[in-house]
Formats: structure tokens, C-alpha cells, sequence
């Protein structure tokens, strides 16, 4: 990537993503040591789901006003102050359930309209004159790619900086490393209505205007965000794309918590769970350096398709793999080397068949249906596992993906009628 605004967004990705998965190894152990109660544990990560869940609703008019760096900057210093909660609360008054529940209400708020907004502002910003067709897909890979590399390396750092520095002075220079991001994304301008198509960055112009008035100016008249069914509306393959994604979402939980379960079931408690990350990560991660350099040439729906349908022929065949550690991580591996594929050619759709306000909705119900679907899988998981079983589980949830996806491309086939979907707003501006 050559603009170096897309670079900041890539970093300050990195940095967000990092960020939480260390959290999710201080947290817990900050939350047993002042509560004593084991239950405590978990809220910060449960109560962090509930916005990220009914974000469609309660976000709606704050992401039309996410359109800048500035936005996005005062968003992270947000966050800091949720992830600050928990240290300074310690340091004085004590960690309880309270402030758990409300620094998981915070930092889960503002994650639900972080992602969304920083890709859909990449994506405004990769179409400014200058830039070359698909740079949009090409940076969202990328920042997808930051985001894998954090899920690799994240939490084996936390757990060696616990050791090394004990859980608050983690979350202090945890909240620290998101304030520099906060700072960095300040550089990042807005995209004025209509720039995607044609026009500058929002900055000192012929009229002498700056910056800050104009985003001053975008605030105020920021168009609302559509509805999601208005985004979709005539537009089936982005519609398909976002659906697979919540089945995937729901799914995981066969995946995450299947072969954990299985492992008990097979006398290798640990062992399966940890074969199967690891391949999965591994393939994935390297897939993502990959993806960036051919996301041009990947064909959209079919590369969608293509990831579900594999990663649920992996689910299918995990039970027979086990118990074998080789078996369950190259199976997992096998399953893991088409989903950046997919999730970058959805990221790619989006990008092409969106504009202003209507991309930002678009993503965001993409960051709703699957890490919100998830959150609801894992809430409903066990309790499926612990009455039929792990390996039935895995092999119902892989064939739901299969079938599901192969019946999207069906219906496709027969009902294709694309279109690019741009809001009112933009439409009027380019008109006149």
C-alpha cells in the first residue's frame, strides 16, 4: 500500500486487534484476583457482546458520523477510558462486577462501530483519484491480514508479559498502546460526499476552508445510514455474502468448542483443540500474505462460496480425524486455507457494490452477523454439544454450511440481477 493514510488504518488495526487478544488474557485473572468469585470472569467479555449485537439499532445515527480519522480517534480515546476502568479500579477502589460489566459495555460499544467505520473509511479513501482500481480490496486484505497475525502471536505475548509485568501494568500499557493509535488515526482526513468517485480529500481547499471546519460541516450534515434492507435491495450476491457470513458466525462454536469437548471425550482434554487452532491459524495467516497481491483476480461469489463449502467439509471430517493431533491440524489447516479467500472477496463486494452511508451499513452488518453470530453460538454450544455429543455436533454444522452455501449459488444462478447501491445523498451530488 502506497497512501499513507491506508497504512495508519493497517496499523492502528493491528494495534486494536493486539490490544484485545492480550486483554483476554489479563482480564480474567485481574477479575479472580479482586472479586475472588470465578463467575466475574466472563463479564467483561459477555457484557462486551450485548452492543456489538444490538449495534444495528443503537448505532445507526452515531456511524454516520464516523466518516474521518478524527471520528475513529475520538472512538479509540473512548475505548482507552473503558480500558482504563479496570486498572484504575483496582488501584483504588476495588474491581467488582460493576465496573467489569461497564468496562465490557464500553469497550464492546465502541468496537461495534470501530471496525465497521475504519473499513469503510479505507475503502472511501482507496478510491480517491490517484489510486488504482481494487486498492480498496487490496487494503482491506491487508488489515484482515494484521488482524490474523494478532490471533497468532496476541495471546502468547500476553501470557509472557503477564509473567513479566502482572495483569494491571499490562492493561495500563494495553490502554496506552490504543492512545498512540487514537493519535496516529488523527492524520487520517475525511472523505467529502461524492470523493469516492472523483474528487479530494476534505483539507485546505480554494476557499480556504479547513479541515476541521469541513468535518465540522460533514458532522452536521452527515446523511443517516440506510437500512440494511434498503442496501440490499436488488443487490442478491452482496446479500448472500453477508448471510453466509452469519451461518459461519453461528457455526463456529462446533469448531471452537467441538473439538475442545471432543478432546475430553476422547481422554486428550487440550490436545485437539490446540492441533486444530494451531492449523487453522497457521494456513490462514499464511493464506493472508497471499490474498493482498491477488484479491484483484479472485472471482467474488464463487470465492465466497468456495470458503464455506470447504470449511465445512472440514467440520464433517475433524471426528474422523481425531484423535490424531497430525490428522485434526492438517484437516483444520486444510479448512483454514480458503477463508481469508472468502472473507476478503465479501470485503471486496462490499467495497464495489456501496457507497457512503450504505457501505457503512453494509459492514457493519457483516461485523453484526458474524462475530455476533458467534457470541449467540457459543451462547447456545454447549448446551447442544452436552446433549448430542461433539462429533455429531461438528458433522451437522459442517454439512448446514455446505448445504446452505451450495443452495446460495443455486439461487444465484437462477435470480442474478446485481447492482451498485449508492445513497441519496451521493446520487444528488454526482447528478448535479
Amino acid at each position: 500500500m502506497r497512501h499513507p493514510h491506508l497504512v495508519t488504518l493497517t496499523a492502528t488495526t493491528f494495534i486494536t486487534w493486539t490490544g484485545q487478544r492480550i486483554t483476554a488474557v489479563a482480564l480474567p485473572l485481574v477479575a479472580l484476583d479482586q472479586t475472588g468469585d470465578a463467575w466475574t470472569t466472563g463479564l467483561v467479555g459477555g457484557f462486551a457482546g450485548l452492543p456489538l449485537l444490538t449495534s444495528g439499532w443503537w448505532g445507526r445515527r452515531l456511524r454516520a458520523h464516523l466518516v474521518s480519522g478524527r471520528a475513529l480517534a475520538l472512538l479509540l480515546a473512548v475505548q482507552v477510558l473503558g480500558l482504563a476502568l479496570v486498572p484504575v479500579a483496582a488501584a483504588t477502589v476495588g474491581v467488582g462486577a460493576v465496573v467489569l460489566c461497564a468496562t465490557g459495555l464500553v469497550t464492546g460499544a465502541t468496537s461495534a462501530l470501530l471496525s465497521p467505520a475504519q473499513r469503510a473509511l479505507t475503502a472511501d479513501l482507496a478510491e480517491l483519484p490517484g489510486n488504482g482500481p481494487g486498492v480498496g480490496a487490496k487494503a482491506l486484505a491487508w488489515q484482515d491480514l494484521a488482524h490474523r497475525v494478532s490471533m497468532i502471536f496476541a495471546p502468547a505475548l500476553g501470557a509472557w508479559l503477564l509473567v513479566a509485568w502482572g495483569a494491571e501494568p499490562l492493561l495500563w500499557w494495553e490502554a496506552a498502546a490504543v492512545a498512540l493509535a487514537a493519535v496516529a488515526m488523527l492524520t487520517v482526513p475525511a472523505v467529502r460526499a461524492g470523493d469516492g468517485a472523483g474528487a479530494g480529500v476534505a483539507g485546505e481547499g480554494e476557499t480556504g476552508e479547513s479541515e476541521a471546519a469541513r468535518a465540522g460541516k460533514s458532522a452536521v450534515d452527515a446523511e443517516p445510514a440506510p437500512p440494511l434492507r434498503s442496501v440490499l435491495r436488488g443487490n442478491r450476491e452482496l446479500a448472500v455474502g453477508l448471510a453466509l457470513a452469519g451461518v459461519g458466525g453461528v457455526t463456529w462454536f462446533a469448531f471452537a468448542l467441538g473439538l475442545a469437548l471432543l478432546g475430553v471425550e476422547l481422554d486428550r482434554p487440550g490436545e485437539l483443540i490446540a492441533a486444530g487452532m494451531a492449523g487453522y491459524g497457521v494456513a490462514t495467516v499464511g493464506v493472508s500474505f497471499v490474498v493482498p497481491l491477488v484479491v484483484h483476480r479472485v472471482p467474488r461469489i464463487p470465492a465466497i462460496v468456495a470458503s464455506w463449502v470447504v470449511f465445512g467439509v472440514a467440520y464433517v471430517a475433524l471426528p474422523a480425524a481425531a484423535p490424531n493431533l497430525l490428522a485434526v491440524g492438517v484437516v483444520s489447516a486444510l479448512g483454514g486455507l480458503a477463508m481469508p479467500f472468502g472473507i476478503a472477496a465479501l470485503n471486496a463486494l462490499i467495497v464495489e457494490r456501496t457507497t457512503g452511508a450504505a457501505r457503512r451499513t453494509a459492514f457493519t452488518a457483516e461485523t453484526v452477523l458474524h462475530a455476533g453470530g458467534a457470541s449467540l453460538g457459543l451462547l447456545v454450544g454447549g448446551a447442544l454439544i452436552g446433549a448430542l455429543g461433539a462429533g455429531p455436533v461438528l458433522v451437522v454444522t459442517g454439512m448446514l454450511q455446505v448445504v446452505v452455501a451450495l443452495g446460495a449459488a443455486v439461487w444465484l444462478r437462477v435470480r442474478r440481477a446485481p447492482v451498485r447501491v449508492s445513497s441519496p445523498a451521493q446520487t444528488s451530488d454526482l447528478a448535479a
